[in-house]
């Protein structure tokens, strides 16, 4: 999403990015944002995690960041942490589940 694409969208729209911090502009996403030309962003990732001090997103209007956890729903992280329990406890019975490196 450079300036160009981001010149392109409808005024007043957001832009939501999950996937990666690289296919966005963020000085771009800034400008646009400071602007108000779109209405907001809400980004789980960045160009470089963690975020460097003179990221222009930083200071941004309606710049949503959250710390790169988007996939971590709370079905998500209750899975995991069943996976855990259920690894401790056969590990403390001998036997092993969920190998990697067999």
């Amino acid at each position: 999403m450079n300036a160009e694409r981001l010149a392109s969208m409808k005024a007043g729209a957001w832009l939501i990015n999950t996937s990666r911090g690289p296919l966005v502009d963020e000085a771009a996403l800034a400008e646009s944002l400071n602007s108000s030309h779109l209405g907001g962003a809400g980004l789980d990732v960045l160009c470089k995690e963690p975020m460097e001090k003179g990221n222009p997103l930083r200071t941004a209007k309606n710049c949503l960041i959250t710390p790169h956890i988007a996939w971590a729903t709370l079905e998500a992280r209750t899975r995991l942490i069943d996976q855990v329990v259920a690894n401790i406890a056969a590990w403390q019975h001998g036997a092993s589940i969920n190998v990697v490196n067999a």
